[in-house]
């Protein structure tokens, strides 16, 4: 016997019991209490440590649940509160602008955040079958919780921020595996980790001894130092990717979101940008790029103001900036984007890109026709939505993918799918607002996802925003350029090269995740057909895991 089979039939299995005891209203704190331990683990905190503490006890609540019923009441409030304190930023952007919406502030955060616990609450059903080992409530949990984030990526309007594999963005070696699994892959890999402990705690009447409940968490401990020493693996044998030019000119300018928009202000800010734009070095820069909405009035329609913009151009190259644009109709009413142009030194717009995945409530009221208000960007009506990803090409820089805001985050949606492998951006270009979360968590995680892009994609990125973070990403996912957040600065960067190939995340897209769950379920099948059922003497409700 393992010296490690009486603690885990002894301390662990105490533990568990006492958990599992746990009823009431002290029940959904306890399953809340592990919800929040799970966000402590994403960017900015990242304490890694805590996710095998909530992880494992949530899954000894779900295992100790009387009824289906219960185990969904344990996700939903581990849920709840996991989405409360991880995207509670969003919050703040209601006001970051004006005070008159501040009353929406709890309505919005408790609402949002009780529908996505939905997600979770399914995984602990999915996960609360009697017939089930715990190791096998395990995978199972890891299997429930891969397939919620992509659901919760992809259905509706889609939502993948905070997506567990995220933890990981402090480790460059860790973050590597998104290149063949994507971000989902990795979050995988990761909530069977987190989870695994919760196997040492064997029932009464589901195990013995003999049967090594150690080894489910040895093994899967050890499937995350794998995928660890792989990315390190692929660091050390990454080919010498020299900057392929051209060189770039990041420009930060710290502007608060409430005066942006304030009328005696905006010329103000143009000129704030202009005069950053301006710093010495200009000639030798290709490209000046400012961020989301850094011209608030519609550039298209002024050609004096174009033309003012077009000194911060350098002289033999381009001006990107987010803007608005609109068409006028008579007799119907005008269609409103959120775009990003290009400029000429001349002051000639070249190139031009609408935003296509824009945000719910933020940029359109997705139930206009029940509960009609404005959105909450400033505009006078919904924003429409471009086309989709696109290629722009430029003379004289590699072809790149346009993003304006949050389209970075989610994973496979970059680029445009159509376009052959030839025909690739050589970067992606991420223009964005986050003045919207200053001082919040929300600027951490958007940046970190951002970076998952990269290494999925094989190319670098390029990330340009308000009050930061600003940053270029070379195609492993390593910052080689970064200005501080909430500094008017800017930042003169060559741009890194993509990888001469395609990685398999970026080849085979969801497929590569597929696999990885198809072998996952097989794995759990063998597990059912061979762990002995824990159930008590009817045959039905889990036993009761004791000392």
């Amino acid at each position: 016997m393992s010296r490690l089979e009486p603690f885990a039939s002894g301390h662990l299995a105490t533990l568990a019991g006492r958990l599992g005891a746990v009823a009431g209203w002290r029940r959904a704190a306890l399953a809340a209490a592990f919800g929040v331990l799970a966000t402590t683990a994403l960017p900015p905190w990242n304490l890694l440590l805590l996710l095998p503490v909530a992880f494992t006890g949530w899954v000894w609540l779900i295992h100790a649940s009387p009824s289906p019923w219960r185990a969904m009441a344990a996700g939903w409030w581990f849920g709840f509160a996991h989405f409360l304190t991880s995207i509670f930023w969003i919050g703040p952007a209601l006001v970051s602008g004006s005070t008159r919406l501040g009353w929406l502030i709890a309505p919005v955060m408790f609402g949002l955040s009780a529908g996505l616990a939905l997600f979770p609450a399914l995984v602990a059903l999915a996960a609360r079958s009697p017939t089930l080992p715990v190791a096998g409530r395990v995978l199972a949990v890891a299997i429930a919780w891969t397939v919620s984030e992509w659901l919760r990526g992809n259905i509706l309007s889609g939502f993948p921020i905070n997506l567990m594999g995220t933890v990981w963005t402090p480790s460059l070696g860790m973050i590597q595996s998104a290149a063949f699994v994507g971000v989902y892959g990795l979050g995988f890999v990761t909530v069977l980790a987190a989870a695994a402990p919760a196997a040492l705690a064997t029932p009464e009447a589901g195990g013995s001894p003999g049967r090594r409940p150690w080894l489910f968490p040895v093994v899967a401990f050890g499937l995350l130092a794998g995928v660890w020493a792989g990315g390190e693996a692929r660091l050390a044998l990454a080919p010498e990717l020299s900057p392929a030019g051209p060189r770039l000119r990041l420009v930060q300018s710290n502007i608060e979101q409430r005066l942006k928009w304030e009328e005696e202000m905006r010329e103000a800010a143009l000129d704030v940008y202009v005069r950053l734009s301006r710093r010495p070095g200009l000639e030798a820069v290709d490209l000046v790029i400012w961020p989301e909405t850094a011209v608030t009035f519609y550039l298209d329609e002024d050609s004096s103001l174009r033309e003012s913009l077009a000194r911060a151009a350098p002289p033999d190259g381009h001006l990107v900036t987010g803007t608005l644009r609109r068409t006028r109709t008579t007799g119907r009413v005008p269609a409103f984007w959120n775009s990003l142009q290009v400029l000429t030194p001349e002051g000639a717009v070249v190139a031009n890109y609408d935003k296509h995945h824009l945000v719910p409530f933020g940029e359109y009221n997705p139930l206009n026709r029940i509960l009609p208000f404005p959105p909450l960007a400033y505009g006078p009506q919904d924003y429409s939505a471009g086309p989709g990803p696109r290629s722009l090409h430029l003379a004289g820089l590699p072809p790149f993918s346009p993003l304006i805001c949050y389209e970075v985050i989610f994973p496979g949606m970059v680029v445009d799918s159509d376009t052959p492998e030839g025909g690739r951006p050589k970067w992606l270009l991420n223009i964005t607002n986050d003045a919207w979360f200053a001082g919040t968590a929300g600027p951490h995680q958007l940046f970190q996802a951002a970076r998952l892009r990269s290494i999925e994609e094989g190319l670098p990125l390029v990330r340009v925003a308000n009050t930061g973070i600003s940053a270029v990403v070379d195609a492993y996912g390593r910052v080689v350029g970064q200005i501080a957040q909430e500094e008017a600065d800017v930042l003169d960067v060559l741009l890194p090269r993509a990888l001469p190939g395609l990685p398999p995340q970026a080849r085979f897209g969801d497929g590569t995740l597929a696999s990885v769950l198809l072998l996952a379920m097989v794995v759990l099948l063998t597990i059912r057909l061979r762990g002995r059922p824990e159930t008590g003497s009817d045959g039905g409700k889990p036993a009761r895991m004791s000392g």
